[in-house]
């Protein structure tokens, strides 16, 4: 099996209408959009006023004309423009004979809104994302920085073709959005999820340990045996932030010391931890717990298999302290461990420089820092379990 990780830096999905080539194909929309939503919050709904919804609704696919002529509701679970959100209440009925009747009278009958229509951002840097993806082959994908689960399913299913049979991400604790997410290529389920999102900071009860979580994945393996998949993405360097680190790295060795004390024998801990080693030759100040002698795990970096090409590092410059993305694996797997690496040709180096790395090879399609597919390069592992 091959197990990856990889930050693609805010995977994030915009509006459909933002994608059209000229502004005037959009603004139509956009402007009906305001329109709607500015009408549902008057005090009352007058005749008058509920044509214009009904209108406004049709020409944002929320609504649709049949053959006969009626407006009726657009039953596709994916809409051109827009989904009306309706919580509480009724803003309208479908009749079968004359169809649509929007029957809330005012803002107090109903709660509810209208939403635009969300797809990944598809540009030169998003399809980049996508060919690193398709190139590392993943069986367990983990995708570090993604928006939500519904942006990374549409990324699987328009920019990778629906590679990978199962998706699921957890929202975290980062407010901006940015979680961790894992897609499995169709033979591999996921079991069971667990979340550790609420896990308290030790030196701050008022605060949580995970900056986005440390969630829990359990995976068949074709030997029938099952794998426990740690995915992780600890404090930003922004401000410092080791403390932090080093208290998140201690949380996620208790946890895995707790799931073998369990009875779980194989783990593997992925994602982006924010700090590389010292350049010396030593692992980063703040992971000594996932280190030390007593530990159950083993950074694939240090095994004879793994190669990791030109550079030691997976950020920017691949500098060996720009080393950000792991890739751990209990002393059982380690030993089962066939081979692995970084997949750099994403990753355009240093982006304060307009020349492409002379280290590694880059993708055709990218010829500035803003094209590359992320700032950090893909890991994976090859495991015989």
């Amino acid at each position: 099996m091959r197990f990856a990780t990889f930050n693609v830096e805010n995977l994030f999905a915009r509006p459909r209408v933002f994608d059209l080539n000229k502004w005037n194909e959009g603004e139509s929309i956009l402007k009906a959009f305001t329109d709607f939503n500015s009408r549902i919050e008057r005090v009352t709904y007058t005749q008058a006023n509920k044509d214009r919804m009904k209108q406004l609704l049709l020409a944002l696919d929320v609504y649709r004309v049949d053959a006969n002529g009626v407006v009726r509701r657009n039953p596709t679970r994916t809409p051109k423009w827009a989904w009306l959100r309706a919580n509480r209440g009724k803003f309208d009925v479908e009749h079968l004979d004359i169809g649509i009747e929007i029957v809330a009278n005012s803002r107090y009958d109903w709660t509810g809104w209208l939403e635009l229509v969300k797809e990944p951002v598809d540009e030169v840097n998003t399809r980049m994302t996508a060919q690193v993806m398709h190139d590392v082959n993943a069986d367990v994908q983990a995708v570090v920085e993604a928006e939500d689960r519904p942006s990374l399913d549409r990324f699987n299913q328009d920019l990778l073709g629906g590679r990978f049979g199962h998706v699921m991400l957890i929202d975290g604790n980062d407010t901006r959005g940015i979680d961790l997410g894992i897609m499995t290529k169709g033979p591999v389920e996921i079991l069971s999820v667990h979340s550790n999102v609420d896990v308290p900071d030790p030196t701050a009860a008022d605060e949580h340990l995970f900056s986005r979580d440390c969630a829990e994945y359990l995976c068949p393996a074709p030997s029938g045996t099952t794998v426990r998949v740690l995915l992780n993405h600890f404090k930003s360097q922004s401000g410092g932030g080791g403390p932090k680190r080093e208290r998140q790295a201690n949380g996620v060795r208790d946890i895995v010391d707790g799931l073998l004390k369990a009875g779980e024998k194989n783990i593997i801990v992925m994602g982006d931890l924010n700090e590389g080693p010292d350049g010396q030759g030593n692992p980063a100040e703040h992971f000594a717990r996932l280190y030390d002698s007593t530990s159950p795990l083993v950074d694939v970096f240090s095994l004879p298999a793994f190669d990791p090409g030109p550079k030691p590092g997976t950020f920017q410059t691949c500098s060996p302290t720009n080393r950000l993305d792991y890739i751990f694996v209990t002393k059982n797997l380690a030993t089962k461990v066939l081979g692995g690496g970084i997949e750099r040709h994403g990753l355009w180096g240093d982006p304060d420089t307009k020349s492409p790395p002379k280290a590694w090879d880059i993708y055709p399609g990218i010829e500035s820092p803003e094209q590359s597919a992320s700032d950090h390069a893909a890991v994976f592992v090859d495991i015989n379990i």
